[in-house]
């Protein structure tokens, strides 16, 4: 039955796009080959989704855990459907949607007080408001999007946008006719792209990035209608399959060069990006001049930065220029774009690109794509500093945000630039350890022998890391690894935000929270006073090695005084200190 246009029927969209996407990932990357013939739109439209659907999902968790207990409204899950979109995009495609999903949530969270879109209510046709919002999100989402492509080109995702808002506009009835009509007409703009675009009709496929939208709205339809969409008609003009079989994939192989042609482009760079408007406006003119491909999305002071270069290092540097950049991925185009980066041929290994960090490690983002590492590490941390720690350790680190937590697909791409045929995951919180299980699930099937240690914090997570040895065996390397993380007790400070019942009784806004393996032991006035409260309870019952992770705020002097009562109160008892940089807690206390 038809669906009014609220949150709950956002977080349904988000999951039936995601498993719609799930589904067709294969036969989409199978038709990439525009602009760079890589096979990857699919996967790329996927992880992006994912992002997305996470945020939302943590928008409801978020209502559902506050002391009113309340729901989200529209508005909320849109901004967060958009905000995660953003910052999980990936590839071309993948950022275009982002800013697709961003110029919707512009309207749609602009509305009553009750976050569903006022425009247009009508007495007698309560439905009205709704279908006028969603068609004017369409047409905000279109505008924003040609604006972000720094050279727009017909017969791409671009042009499905702009039918599907236009058949929307056309539309009359309620808000699942009008998410209907703009699925039919992004479906019919699609069969139309090979005839707009030459690399597309010689290889007798649809636009993949046009593909995967198709998709997306096909799942707006069905969260608004309660109908599944009439299925996709075939990628392939006159043929009856999606995926390039036979001669058809041959013209695939063939036409590979048409996506980089000698010439192009040989990396894919992709980073996110905090900068103000002006500086964004100045890094896309430098940007544009170094290559092409080049999409910027985003705003409110965070972007997300999509370019194809030769030099991938003048276009990392632009974003340092305009602002600090994060998360930044390259990608080595393979074919022709390999020869023009001076590999000598296709069959021959991409060179390892190493860029250093905003925190000045060196994580390396390529390799040899035929030599892999025996065994690697990947870690999830929360800072920084974290993460040049594990870097200088050998492990490929993924730092993460408040409030943005990696999706699988993240973690996925994170064992793919360790490239080894050996992986430990450490996710260091329990709220990643389902994540953590379905990337060492995904590297699995690609090859990889992965284990996942269930660490719980960060400092169970060095504790793992320091006892690494890739020389023994990986069932003896896993047993190691999770016997000291289990041996490691952890602790965190943080401040209330409100008012609470906890296991140590009540706290006020502003009191210091000692969380002692994840329960609230300790309610002080004073961090530094607080943290020693926590040492002492946690070494009464002993330990050898305490671990200090400070906070991105805080003051060196409360790390010298914690060390001074280690060292004063507990005999025999080693401290380390590590600056984390972590912005989620001031401290964390690992006790070995």
């Amino acid at each position: 039955m038809p669906h009014t246009l609220d949150a709950d029927a956002v977080r349904t969209w988000c999951g039936l796009a995601l498993d719609a996407l799930g589904r067709a990932r294969a036969d989409i990357d199978a038709i990439n080959v525009y602009p760079v013939a890589d096979g990857d739109t699919g996967t790329n439209l996927y992880l992006t989704v994912e992002s997305a659907a996470r945020a939302v999902d943590a928008a409801f968790d978020g209502h559902a855990t506050s002391a009113a207990a309340s729901r989200p409204t529209l508005a909320d899950v849109v901004r967060a459907m958009a905000h995660g979109a953003l910052i999980g995009a990936r590839g071309n495609s993948g950022t275009i949607l982002a800013q697709l999903l961003r110029g919707m949530a512009d309207v749609l969270a602009d509305g009553t007080p009750d976050g569903n879109p006022g425009a247009g209510e009508a007495v007698g046709n309560p439905g009205a408001g709704e279908a006028d919002g969603l068609r004017r999100a369409l047409r905000r989402a279109v505008d924003l999007a040609y604006l972000a492509v720094a050279h727009p080109v017909e017969g791409t995702v671009l042009t499905v946008a702009v039918a599907a808002a236009e058949s929307a506009e056309r539309a009359t009835g309620d808000v699942a006719t009008v998410a209907r009509a703009a699925y039919e007409g992004a479906r019919a703009a699609l069969q139309a792209t090979p005839g707009q675009l030459d690399v597309l009709a010689r290889a007798g496929v649809v636009d993949a990035g046009g593909y995967g939208l198709v998709t997306v709205l096909g799942g707006l339809a069905q969260a608004l209608s309660g109908e599944a969409p009439t299925a996709l008609a075939p990628a392939r003009p006159g043929r009856d399959a999606l995926a390039p079989t036979g001669t058809g994939g041959q013209d695939l192989a063939g036409c590979s060069a048409d996506g980089a042609p000698d010439g192009g482009p040989a990396f894919e760079v992709i980073y996110l990006l905090e900068a103000d408007d002006t500086a964004v406006t100045a890094l896309r003119e430098r940007l544009d001049a170094l290559g092409d491909s080049l999409v910027v999305v985003g705003g409110d002071g965070l972007w997300n930065v999509h370019v194809h270069v030769d030099d991938a290092g003048a276009a990392v540097e632009a974003g340092i220029q305009a602002g600090r950049p994060y998360r930044i991925r390259i990608t080595h185009f393979d074919g022709a774009a390999v020869r023009k980066a001076g590999s000598g041929g296709p069959d021959r290994p991409s060179p390892a690109i190493v860029l250093p960090d905003q925190s000045g490690a060196q994580a390396p983002t390529g390799g040899p794509r035929n030599e892999r590492a025996p065994r690697a590490v990947v870690a999830v941390v929360p800072g920084d500093g974290l993460a040049a720690l594990c870097a200088e350790a050998g492990a490929t680190a993924v730092a993460t945000r408040p409030g943005e937590p990696p999706a699988s697909g993240e973690l996925v791409d994170a064992v793919r630039r360790a490239h080894a045929r050996e992986v430990v995951l450490l996710p260091n919180d329990t709220e990643l350890h389902h994540t953590a299980a379905a990337a060492a699930a995904q590297a699995r099937a690609e090859g990889v022998r992965a284990a996942v240690i269930p660490t719980r914090s960060a400092v169970q997570g060095i504790a793992a890391l320091a006892v690494h040895e890739p020389g023994r065996s990986f069932d003896e390397d896993v047993v190691a690894m999770t016997s000291a993380a289990g041996a490691t007790r952890y602790a965190e400070l943080a401040v209330a935000e409100r008012q609470s019942w906890t296991m140590a009784g009540v706290c006020q806004a502003g009191d210091v929270l000692g969380m002692i393996d994840g329960d609230v032991a300790v309610i002080g006035s004073e961090l530094a006073a607080t943290a020693e409260t926590v040492l002492d309870r946690m070494l009464a019952s002993g330990g050898e090695m305490v671990t200090l992770v400070l906070g991105a705020d805080l003051p060196d002097e409360v790390a010298e005084r914690l060390e001074r009562h280690v060292r004063e109160g507990h005999f025999a008892v080693d401290t380390v200190v590590y600056r984390g940089g972590q912005s989620t807690a001031p401290l964390i206390i690992g006790i070995e």
